[in-house]
């Protein structure tokens, strides 16, 4: 089953303060590895043009976009023909393009929430790219979040059939490297004000008792007023491609979660299975569902406190904390790879496409089937 698949996101070309980037890379990469044609729709935004660290991937194609009527213009004949046509969270004008494309795509459509706690926090509101009367027409929902989320999006918003597509690791990038151990202990991710008090309780607060020690805060958009401690390395941006190695300078890698995320739980973020990938044992907050991910104690270590940090640093045998890792990165091998998330989605796509064809079977059943209709189903 080799399938022609266009996913339209927010930018797949530039990694800067977009943590889709490194999503929607791993999983494309896999698909095209087998078999599948994929090509990526991208609107033309100053911010990511001026940051871009993609330009041309070798086995999948990229194509941008200035506005939302340029869709439908330059790209109408390849959705309506698409297998698959996929439409990402956050991308500028999603509703109107949602409503174009399930109303024009022949195949199966799907709403790929990469941020599923904030869209369903906030879904009421008002979104820029998802309402909820948009939800049941898709043939899919994707869900970044597992646990009960994807039976309460059927029961709640309508979705035919809401399915669990976690982020992943790419681990031909995402491995061990040899490097020399600069940092106890580093955070990577871009500035969120509701992630800042974690950030703050279980790394910053925890230099500042251990003023001898060397921590790390890479990412960008970090306010000009947050006072880093003397000891805290700040790195404004890496390139994914630079990821691994900063993982491998660190004794201990840390997983702060955004609020929306930690109040749904089920929602482990990228940086946890990238770490992991990387042999980076990872110190990180407390939320519901984080056991279904990895094992407490044995594959993760979990704080709530700037003391359980501390004791982490200051007490755990090297032999222990190198059990941790090679443990986390076996989960992540076993469970957690681009490939992994790329047959979910092959057998989510076969899923919906059987679903799709006993309703048009139920449909034609009640109803008189018309001449021209006999005649398209011919061969």
């Amino acid at each position: 089953m080799k399938l022609s698949i266009v996913v339209v996101g927010l930018s797949v070309t530039s990694s800067w303060g977009n943590g889709h980037a490194t999503t929607y890379r791993a999983l494309i990469e896999a698909l095209a590895r087998r078999g599948h044609r994929v090509t990526f729709l991208e609107r033309d935004v100053a911010w990511y043009r001026e940051h871009r660290d993609l330009t041309k991937p070798s086995s999948w194609t990229v194509e941008l976009y200035q506005s939302p009527r340029d869709v439908p213009r330059r790209f109408g004949k390849l959705i309506r023909d698409a297998d698959l046509v996929i439409i990402g969270s956050y991308v500028p004008d999603g509703v109107a393009i949602s409503e174009w494309i399930t109303s024009q795509a022949r195949g199966i459509t799907a709403f790929y929430d990469i941020d599923t706690p904030v869209t369903l926090a906030r879904l009421d509101q008002g979104l820029d790219y998802l309402a909820p009367t948009m939800i049941p027409r898709f043939d899919l929902y994707l869900s970044f979040s597992g646990g009960p989320v994807p039976v309460m999006i059927e029961q709640r918003y309508g979705s035919p059939m809401a399915r669990v597509l976690y982020c992943s690791a790419d681990t031909d990038s995402y491995k061990p490297q040899r490097a020399h151990t600069r940092w106890a202990l580093g955070y990577l991710g871009t500035y969120s004000e509701d992630r800042q008090p974690i950030l703050e309780q279980l790394l910053l607060s925890p230099a500042r008792t251990l003023p001898s020690v060397q921590f790390a805060v890479a990412g960008a958009q970090y306010p000009p007023d947050i006072a880093w401690p003397a000891n805290v390395t700040r790195v404004e941006h890496l390139a994914p491609k630079q990821h691994p190695q900063f993982y491998a300078e660190q004794r201990f890698a840390l997983n702060a979660t955004r609020a929306d995320m930690r109040a749904l739980g089920f929602s482990p973020s990228v940086r946890l299975f990238e770490a992991a990938a990387c042999g980076t044992p990872v110190i990180s907050d407390r939320w519901s569902g984080i056991e279904t991910i990895f094992e407490p104690s044995r594959e993760i270590l979990l704080a709530s406190t700037p003391r359980d940090v501390i004791e982490i640093l200051r007490d755990m045998p090297e032999e222990r904390r190198r059990a941790i890792a090679e443990s986390a990165r076996r989960r992540v091998l076993a469970d957690h790879t681009a490939d992994h998330r790329a047959r979910q989605l092959e057998g989510y796509y076969a899923e919906a496409t059987a679903r799709h064809r006993r309703k048009s079977a139920r449909l034609l059943r009640g109803r008189p089937v018309q001449v021209a209709e006999l005649q398209e189903s011919l061969p």
